[in-house]
């Protein structure tokens, strides 16, 4: 089988939730698959293409291709106007529009998975060229739904109106590739609920976010000591921005007032300027490193505290995964299969939040058996090789679904 992996990035290095899940999601199809992986990028990166090929340990064909810088000033305005979303003209590149007619026409592939809604002029064009390939759109989340839920919470009301207006919009591109392409996947099925009743006719399928779960039970040797509060999350991600400075103003002087010899830590890369600035005030920011276990090692619990985004979170799956105790708001556990004070601790105010973390004593029996049975629950449902099972399950299907279609014509 022949497939086609377009994602709106070079997932390697892995720095995002993002790049995470594009990366699993093109290796375990690169193992049974020949496949061609094709990401956009803002400038040169043969060098980044060619460590992604090497990364998938295959003979995977990997592509950068280059596209003009998003945010325009035109880009802003025309978002502004409509009928196309900023989040879409952002990825939209007659340039790429041009690489992929070549590619298509010099190949063919037996299914072509797209990643998220922002590249809808290219499913549109795939959808052009080659009618007969099976269209696969995979949801990192509902893009409507966050700027929806940023709108609601910006303080700013300027940029909350851009972000419902652009959400407006979205949700019309949603509905166009929600009948545009074979199959969806998404993160969880309350998303699958959520899209099925848009669109009651489109074959939507869950296959959620994983975790490699050999990867995190090797955890790096440290002191033993557990006296960290763990933030992590890429750091220039609105909604984790959002979460950070909500945890550091709100919660953190409710923990640190009762339990001192704690530290706050915000592991991410690319830490915007606010969350920068916590340094000033005692707080770690770490910004790119090149092992996260050591910080879960060294962790009392990973806090989640996030109040807008969608999908499922990754930071989750793996916390648990390296033994490290969750605690998180209800929305930063939405679509896993969690159950709150047996695998992981939900708090939805910042009292309750700070009496669960202060609560927490490592290594006493609460801690040991909330770290215990969450290992065991990403172990048996959210390891990347039973995800990538449903996955290429779904890809072969389609292919059959296909031919079958093709034979009744």
């Amino acid at each position: 089988m022949r497939v086609l992996y377009f994602s709106p990035r070079i997932c390697w290095p892995v720095i995002s939730g993002a790049h995470l899940r594009d990366f699993y999601f093109a290796r375990q199809l690169a193992q049974k698959a020949e496949l061609t992986y094709v990401g956009l990028v803002n400038d040169d990166s043969e060098g980044q293409a060619e460590a992604l090929r090497q990364q998938l340990e295959s003979s995977a064909q990997v592509l950068a291709l280059r596209r003009e810088a998003g945010y325009r000033p035109a880009n802003i305005v025309r978002g502004l106007i409509g009928p196309t979303p900023l989040n879409v003209l952002n990825f939209t590149s007659a340039r790429v529009l041009a690489e992929v007619d070549r590619l298509l026409r010099e190949q063919t592939f037996d299914t072509i998975q797209i990643e998220s809604m922002h590249l809808i002029a290219y499913a549109r064009r795939i959808r052009q060229i080659a009618p007969q390939t099976r269209l696969i759109l995979d949801w990192h989340n509902i893009e409507s739904e966050i700027l929806g839920r940023y709108a609601e919470n910006d303080s700013n009301p300027l940029r909350a109106w851009y972000a419902q207006r652009t959400s407006t919009l979205s949700r019309k591109v949603e509905d166009e590739l929600l009948r545009l392409c074979h199959a969806h996947t998404v993160c969880s099925e309350r998303e699958r609920q959520v899209l099925l009743q848009r669109v009651p006719e489109t074959r939507i399928e869950v296959v959620g976010n994983g975790v490699d779960c050999e990867f995190f039970a090797a955890n790096p040797a440290s002191d033993g000591a557990r006296r960290d509060v763990l933030f992590m999350g890429r750091m220039d991600y609105h909604a984790n921005i959002d979460a950070a400075l909500y945890f550091v103003n709100k919660v953190w002087p409710l923990i640190h007032a009762r339990r001192p010899e704690l530290r706050l830590v915000i592991v991410g890369a690319q830490p915007a300027k606010p969350i920068l600035a916590l340094r000033e005030q005692g707080i770690t920011v770490t910004g790119t490193v090149d092992d996260v276990r050591p910080f879960y090692q060294s962790a009392l619990t990973s806090v989640v505290p996030l109040r807008v985004g969608g999908g499922t979170r990754l930071k989750v799956l793996e916390a648990m995964a390296a033994g490290t105790p969750v605690v998180s708001t209800a929305l930063g556990a939405e679509g896993l299969a969690v159950t709150p004070d047996k695998d992981i601790l939900i708090a939805d105010t910042p009292e309750t939040m700070a009496d669960a973390v202060v609560a927490l004593q490592a290594e006493s029996q609460q801690w040991r058996q909330l770290a215990a049975n969450a290992r065991r629950l990403v172990e048996m449902k959210y390891d990347w090789s039973v995800v990538g099972e449903i996955l290429w399950r779904l890809h072969t299907e389609e292919v059959a679904m296909g031919a079958s279609c093709l034979r009744a014509t």
